[in-house]
C-alpha cells in the first residue's frame, strides 16, 4: 500500500504575484483554508499517512504554518475560543505526519524527487503539485485503487482544448477504457500538430521509487530543470507501464491569479 506523497513547495509563484511577494501561493486561502490543506485532506482520506514537503529557506512561512505552537498557546491562554482551539489540533494532527527537505535553488520536479530521496519507502510513492486542485471526487482515492488493482504507475489526466496543447505535458494514448488508458509517450508543451493527443498532465501521480535512479541520469532540460516528465519517457521507453487516470472530479487551476480567482468563486458557490 502507497502511504507516501511528495509535495514539491519551493517554486516561487511568479505567476500569481502580487499575492505571492508576502505569502506563499501554497498558504493562499481558498473557501477558508490553504490549498496545501485541501491537497493533504484529499489524500488523507485517501490513506496516506506521510507527507513529504519541499520547501527552500524562502519559504519557511510553510512550516511556520504548521508548526506555530507557541502563537497558539499564548492566544488560548488567555481567551477560550474553541474554534480555534478545534484548528490548533487539527494542525498538531498534521505535524505528526509531516517531514520537510530543501530545495533553495528551483531545479524542477525531478531535481525536487532527488531531495526525498532518504525518507522514500516501498516501491512506489505518491507526488501532486500544488497548483492542481481536484473537487467533487477524490482524484487521489481514483489512483490509489487503478494502482491496486494494476500495480501500474498512474499519471492523472484530462482533456482540454485542442488549441491549448501547447501549455501542458500531453500523453500519447494506447488500449483506451472507460475511465484510463495505457500511456505510450509523453511529450512536454506540444505543438498542435505535434501533439497525440489532448489529454493533459494534471498534477497528480504515482512514481515508482526506481524512478529516482532515472532522474541521477538526466541531463537539465528546458529552463535548465530537471523534469519528472523526461524520467517517465525514459521509464516508458524501457516498458515500465503507465496509465492515464480520467478523474471524475472537476479541475481547479490555482496556479495563476485568474485561476486562483475563480477556484475561490466555485469553491465558495459548492458551500
Amino acid at each position: 500500500m502507497i502511504k507516501q506523497a511528495i509535495i514539491p513547495l519551493a517554486g516561487l509563484g511568479t505567476r500569481l504575484l502580487p499575492l505571492t511577494s508576502v505569502i506563499p501561493k501554497e498558504l493562499l486561502p481558498i473557501n477558508g483554508k490553504p490549498n496545501i490543506e485541501h491537497i493533504m485532506d484529499e489524500c488523507l482520506a485517501a490513506g496516506i499517512k506521510e507527507f513529504i514537503f519541499i520547501i527552500s529557506k524562502k519559504k519557511e512561512n510553510i512550516r511556520k504554518y504548521f508548526f506555530n505552537d507557541s502563537f497558539y498557546k499564548k492566544i488560548l491562554k488567555k481567551k477560550k475560543n474553541k474554534l480555534l482551539l478545534n484548528q490548533f489540533k487539527k494542525l498538531k494532527k498534521y505535524q505528526k505526519k509531516i517531514k520537510f527537505v530543501y530545495q533553495n535553488n528551483p531545479k524542477g520536479t525531478g531535481d525536487a524527487i532527488l531531495k526525498c530521496e532518504k525518507y522514500l519507502k516501498g516501491k512506489y510513492f505518491m507526488m501532486l503539485l500544488p497548483d492542481d486542485l481536484i473537487v467533487k471526487k477524490n482524484c487521489t482515492q481514483e489512483m490509489l485503487k487503478l494502482h491496486n488493482a494494476t500495480k501500474n504507475c498512474i499519471i492523472a489526466t484530462k482533456k482540454i482544448n485542442k488549441n491549448n496543447v501547447s501549455r501542458w505535458g500531453i500523453l500519447g494514448v494506447k488500449n483506451k477504457k472507460k475511465n484510463h488508458f495505457t500511456i505510450s509517450e509523453v511529450i512536454e508543451k506540444p505543438s498542435y500538430k505535434n501533439a497525440p493527443s489532448n489529454y493533459a498532465i494534471i498534477g497528480r501521480y504515482i512514481l515508482p521509487t526506481k524512478i529516482i535512479s532515472e532522474i541521477k541520469t538526466l541531463k537539465p532540460g528546458k529552463g535548465g530543470e530537471i523534469h519528472i516528465t523526461d524520467a517517465i519517457k525514459n521509464l516508458i521507453f524501457k516498458n515500465e507501464k503507465f496509465l492515464a487516470n480520467i478523474f471524475k472530479g472537476d479541475y481547479l487551476d490555482c496556479g495563476t491569479l485568474e485561476g486562483y480567482k475563480n477556484s475561490c468563486k466555485l469553491m465558495a458557490k459548492e458551500n
